[in-house]
């Protein structure tokens, strides 16, 4: 410890490490908790701060960043901040034409549709460059959050990147996108690697700027079958994976834990320390498949958040004793939906804390 309370890079000391001592299979007095999507439109002063601006406008206000993120924390005792931003900002750095459409999402107006689109995309190495915005947003915040609790990078992986890109905007399907793994394998293998060169020197950046933590978001990895996911999405995933972490010891930083999503066994291989889980997956049989060396995450659904604040506290219960004390995570299966009572997050955290604190004295 710094003597004037200051860590090794200049931030302040961090007070609670319990997020990141679980991540790295830590014990901890209790289970650590936040929620995707925790900076969100459920909370009225989001809403106000967000108002006056366009949604990639706020993106690249370092200041309006670090108050979104900050806001949840004021309100909750959370155990972690993710930095507000959305990972379509690295198709916007290497030349794609996004806007944010009210009601209805991302939109691409200019969309990945034949071989040689490829050629319209910037060099992947400059991406970083592209990106300072989000490095001051998290340095800034870093330094706002004085050592509350450590604060989450993230970006979206490979292949939901290019779903968007080849899609154009959201789709329930993904077809266009699943057509060019099937019609145009190579394309897609080198439209994969340019998103994976990109990446890394952008999550690695992040970590510099001071990021604790990075998550990788495949969160269209549900639309692939066993085949297209370890042919198109797996490889890239374990790459990122691997390339950080060498980068990351090559200019002699401290590693940071990594968050993947889907395909369990498969990720507890891939170079993660931690496995998000949605939902729909049993905690006994995620824990089954990933062994004891993974941290898991989730994976409460988002709608139980809808049911009483008594019921919430039985569901929270249920769950940490399915998933168990040692190397998990608590949140939710997903994001937090526009509508959901404030209060009602309060409780679902609130509840991690209480049974989780109850579950390690018996």
């Amino acid at each position: 410890m710094e003597a004037n309370g200051l860590g090794p890079q200049g931030f302040p000391e961090l007070k609670n490490d319990t997020f990141l001592r679980a991540a790295w299979g830590e014990e901890t007095d209790y289970t650590p908790v936040w929620c995707m999507r925790q900076a969100g439109r459920y909370l009225p002063e989001f809403r106000e701060t967000r108002a006056a601006q366009d949604f990639f406008s706020t993106c690249r206000s370092p200041e309006a960043c670090c108050e979104l993120t900050l806001q949840p924390l004021r309100r909750f005792p959370l155990d972690a901040a993710i930095i507000f931003s959305d990972i379509l900002v690295v198709p916007q750095a290497l030349g794609m034409e996004v806007t944010m459409v009210p009601g209805k999402g991302p939109s691409f107006p200019e969309p990945l549709r034949e071989e040689q689109d490829l050629e319209r995309l910037r060099d992947p190495e400059v991406v970083a460059s592209e990106l300072g915005y989000v490095f001051q947003a998290i340095t800034l915040t870093r330094q706002r959050l004085a050592g509350r609790v450590p604060l989450i990078g993230f970006a979206g992986a490979p292949w939901t990147l290019m779903t968007y890109m080849v899609e154009g905007g959201g789709s329930s399907t993904m077809a266009q996108a699943k057509r060019w793994l099937y019609q145009r394998p190579q394309a897609s293998h080198q439209l994969l690697r340019i998103l994976t060169d990109a990446l890394v020197p952008y999550l690695v950046g992040q970590v510099v700027a001071g990021a604790q933590a990075l998550q990788l978001f495949e969160s269209h990895a549900g639309h692939l079958g066993p085949q297209l996911f370890n042919k198109f999405a797996l490889p890239y995933i374990r790459d990122v994976a691997k390339q950080v972490k060498a980068r990351l010891r090559e200019a002699g930083l401290a590693p940071v834990p990594m968050d993947g999503h889907f395909a369990l066994e498969e990720l507890a291989q891939a170079g993660y320390e931690v496995v998000g889980l949605d939902w729909t997956v049993a905690p006994k049989k995620a824990r089954e498949c990933v062994g004891k060396t993974v941290t898991l995450q989730g994976n409460l659904d988002p709608c139980a958040l809808y049911a009483s604040e008594e019921e919430i506290g039985q569901l929270v219960k249920q769950m940490l004793d399915d998933f168990g004390p040692h190397r998990y995570i608590a949140n939710l299966g997903h994001g937090l939906y526009p509508d959901m009572d404030p209060e009602h997050v309060g409780a679902f955290v609130d509840a991690v804390h209480k049974h989780s604190r109850l579950l390690r004295q018996n």
